[in-house]
């Protein structure tokens, strides 16, 4: 091995890395967040701020933070992926060792007996000069040989010159990989916070329709007990009692609908937190109101926005990934060079195993040269070009997506707003209207179908004015997903700048 050194020298000092070395693709967002212009008196603005990474705290709702709070710990998908995370760093690892000298110890013993009638139980002092065995076993000369014991004991040693960069190459790609993967929990992460965010003000809101459809039902129950006693009067007929009770049977008829959805939400928060069904009836079957969006929300800046997506991170990881790869296909078709050697001792006496005279040992370079292969390497490297180039779309495609996620988002966050605003309007002014219509009709001045009617409308709005405001919320919550916030604290980037590790 001493005198392989110089050639070992020269070797490495030519190593080159085969393949297109990796730059991440330039990002160039908008110069400002847009979102479909301003919507008429929104109550709620954006700002571009810096992202709270706990950006569920502004909805002020202390038993939302809490679910929150327990997500990283407890959410079966984010646990899952962390052993995904595990296992790209074990090939990392592995990759990596492919590249350093192996060393192997052996030792093991052997009882022999060569055969009598072969090339060892040949002899030769009996064969005479036309080749004859003068004394004979089956027409065949022969010897008897005695069993023998073979004791041995050494160590192996190789290492592959990576002269190439198929080794380098392949340990890029499996980085790459592990930081895809790393990526890849904390989008599964971020789209586990905004699920239980999401479906929390869900649940209050469909505890808020609860809330008015009962209350709807006592003003129904109210209506109806006011046209038995102006029948019982002789003031009107039982038309309108027959109209009042199908009424509060309509009203009534939407309340098993609520408590089912309730309860799904319910099970689906308790999932998200790596519990039973119904696991968290106890804590969230009091109704709470809708937790109300801030008056300002703060969104970062544009040119963050592939920084803070984890799926953006990954894409470009996977990239990475893609274009290391095809440096390990076109290392392929060099000669790979080994240097190989073996130190070892071997006796047929065990006693004697660890005398000088019993050591044996070999060493020496060795050369594969790719000849034909069939056309298998060529395949490989276009496999891997056709790769990379699909992942280099993949990432454009994800990208544009995140655009116009946000887009979207702050669009909708935007115009639901006043979309609110108007049912706010008309609830109050079909609680004004009901008032009136309720007096008119108690003085018979009015007929029971315009108290029916208004009643059905003071309902319908106030349903969907309920909707209106979870859906805000619930727009904020969407918002920011879009915008890749809230990993930070539970997963954070340990690199300082950002960039991608080789």
């Amino acid at each position: 091995m001493i005198r392989l050194l110089p050639l070992l020298s020269l070797l490495l000092s030519g190593c080159v890395s085969l393949g297109p070395n990796f730059t991440a693709p330039d990002w160039t967002g908008p110069g400002s967040w847009f979102g479909g212009g301003k919507a008429r008196a929104p109550i709620s603005e954006i700002t571009e701020a810096p992202i709270d990474p706990n950006w569920w705290t502004l909805f002020r709702d202390p038993q939302l933070t809490a679910l929150e709070n327990r997500v990283a710990n407890e959410n079966l998908d984010v646990a899952i992926a962390a052993l995904r995370i595990d296992q790209s760093r074990a090939q990392f690892d592995s990759a990596r060792s492919a590249g350093l000298p192996r060393l192997n110890a052996s030792t093991s013993y052997n009882r022999q007996k060569a055969s009598n009638v072969g090339q060892f139980g040949q002899n030769p002092s009996a064969l005479g000069a036309s080749g004859t065995n003068g004394s004979t076993v089956g027409g065949l000369g022969s010897r008897n040989l005695n069993e023998i014991d073979i004791f041995q004991a050494g160590l192996d040693a190789s290492w592959e010159i990576d002269l190439w960069g198929k080794l380098r190459r392949g340990v890029e790609s499996a980085g790459a990989s592990a930081q895809a993967a790393e990526d890849a929990q904390r989008g599964v992460l971020l789209m586990s916070l905004a699920e239980v965010a999401r479906d929390y003000i869900l649940l209050r809101g469909a505890q808020t329709q609860l809330r008015i459809a009962r209350e709807n039902a006592q003003i129904a129950r109210d209506t109806l007990n006011l046209t038995k006693q102006r029948a019982a009067g002789g003031v009107t007929t039982n038309l309108d009692v027959a109209n009042a009770s199908a009424l509060l049977s309509e009203t009534l008829a939407r309340i098993p609908a609520l408590e089912l959805q309730e309860a799904r939400l319910i099970n689906a928060l308790s999932l998200l937190v790596g519990m039973p069904p119904n696991g968290l009836r106890a804590e969230l079957h009091s109704p709470r109101a809708v937790p109300p969006v801030p008056p300002r929300v703060p969104v970062g800046l544009p040119s963050e926005l592939a920084r803070r997506r984890p799926d953006v991170r990954q894409a470009e990881a996977l990239l990475h990934a893609a274009t290391a790869e095809i440096g390990v296909a076109k290392a392929a078709f060099f000669p790979s060079f080994k240097l190989a050697g073996s130190i070892g001792m071997q006796s047929v006496q065990f006693t004697r195993i660890f005398d000088l005279n019993a050591r044996q040992y070999a060493t020496g370079p060795g050369l594969t040269v790719p000849l034909f292969e069939a056309g298998a390497l060529r395949a490989q490297l276009h496999l891997t070009e056709a790769r990379q180039k699909e992942a280099a779309l993949v990432y454009q495609k994800i990208v544009l997506s995140a655009l116009h996620e946000v887009d979207n988002a702050l669009t909708s966050y935007r115009y639901e707003q006043a979309r609110r605003q108007q049912l706010t309007d008309a609830v109050a002014e079909n609680r004004l209207a009901l008032e009136l219509a309720r007096a008119r009709y108690a003085q018979g001045v009015s007929d029971f179908l315009t108290v029916l009617q208004t009643q059905r409308n003071l309902l319908a709005n106030e349903l969907l004015l309920a909707d209106s405001t979870t859906s805000v919320s619930a727009n904020l919550v969407v918002l920011y997903k879009a915008l890749g916030g809230g990993w930070e604290s539970d997963l954070p980037d340990e690199r300082p700048t950002g960039k991608r590790a080789p």
